[in-house]
């Protein structure tokens, strides 16, 4: 859907990288500017074929060009690419551009239909824009780390989440002016920052804390506001997660996976709020039951009565499961299964090998030497 849309982006780490692999992937021409030392996120680990987990899962599909920006010569090289792009995406730190002498105020004044996406980690409207910021920080300063984990401790949530986030909103973002562009020819000036990003996330907990003076509490697996909805173990060991969303699932595990129908009509259980505020009481009397029975006579009851249920297992688990679907990409020349992106089929001009540092150097500069 965005075969014809040049895309100039400069980058590093996840947030920016994640919103131009999606636009890579929707067909989009993304030309990944590089230090000539490279993206420093192609270093975290060797995991897959000798590369970074992170860049082989961010990058495919992209054009790597490597610029000196400490140079006249990569700075006019920059500066070319960026006034024939439809799309800048950029995630230095703030002022960093200005410093090199680029005023994107200026470019779009230049071109009307000019798309630009600033990443930092607070919005240029606050006082915290000029400082530096990545996913745990963020975890920890906008209060997600405080009701994650268990009731012990606050914890991190296991990916960069906050990262994600904010290269979700971007590339949103990204589109939506996309279409603004195409109806009105006007492009757009974007700013997404990750405390912005996270804040959002975290619009549920803060409702809650702001207006009904109660914040979430750190539950584990448990659901703060949910009763039963957490973690239970069959007789035979196997942990599992049980929900229960409704009254109308209350009753059907009561009476079907329990079979327990006493507990209909219990004050303790009479609404979620009543067994949330007896939360001990429910869990214990779930568990009770479930101890006797296997994990396979859980999984039947559990089926019969409709009531949402899964397997508590180990990330290794994830690349058999039967509802896992990858998409390949290239890395060297091994065949790498990604997971697939949901909704988001690979464009047919999707390229997909994840690019050497510089690899396109050389074709991209010398078209820049041909339009000229």
């Amino acid at each position: 859907m965005l075969e014809q849309i040049n895309v100039v982006t400069l980058e590093q780490a996840v947030a920016a990288p994640l919103c131009t692999s999606r636009l890579a992937q929707a067909g989009a021409e993304v030309i990944k500017i590089e230090r000539p030392e490279g993206d420093f996120a192609r270093y975290y680990d060797s995991a897959v074929a000798g590369e970074s987990a992170y860049f082989v899962w961010l990058n495919a599909g992209k054009k790597s060009v490597v610029l000196d920006l400490r140079t006249d010569q990569g700075l006019n090289a920059l500066n070319q690419l960026i006034e024939r792009a439809d799309v800048l995406v950029q995630n230095l730190k703030p002022g960093a551009l200005a410093k090199l002498g680029i005023d994107l105020g200026a470019v779009h004044e230049r071109r009307k239909d000019f798309i630009s996406v600033s990443i930092s980690g607070f919005s240029p409207d606050g006082p915290g824009h000029d400082r530096k910021a990545y996913d745990l920080l963020m975890q920890a300063e906008s209060g997600l780390a405080d009701i994650t984990g268990s009731p012990h401790a606050p914890g991190r949530v296991g990916v960069s989440i906050v990262d994600i986030a904010t290269g979700m909103f971007a590339y949103q973002a990204v589109l939506g002016s996309l279409i603004k562009r195409n109806n009105t020819g006007e492009g757009a000036t974007i700013a997404v920052s990750l405390f912005d990003a996270v804040a959002e996330v975290l619009a549920v907990p803060y409702l809650l804390q702001r207006y009904g003076g109660n914040a979430p509490q750190r539950v584990g697996l448990a659901h703060p506001s949910i009763c039963p909805y957490g973690v239970f173990v069959s007789a035979d060991q196997q942990r599992f997660v049980l929900s229960v969303q409704n009254e109308r699932e209350w009753q059907q595990l009561c009476r079907m996976g329990l079979q327990q129908p006493q507990l209909v009509d219990d004050p303790r259980c009479s609404n979620n709020e009543s067994r949330v505020a007896h939360r001990e009481f429910v869990d214990t009397t779930v568990q009770d039951v479930f101890s006797e029975l296997s994990y396979r006579k859980i999984s039947e009851r559990l089926t019969a009565a409709d009531i949402a249920f899964a397997p508590l297992n180990a990330i290794a688990a994830l690349a058999d499961h039967a509802d896992f679907h990858t998409e390949t990409i290239q890395v060297h020349d091994q065949s790498i299964e990604l997971p697939r992106v949901p909704g988001l089929a690979y464009a047919a001009n999707f390229s997909p090998q994840v690019p050497e540092l510089g690899a396109d150097t050389e074709a991209v500069l010398g078209s820049l030497a041909s339009d000229a």
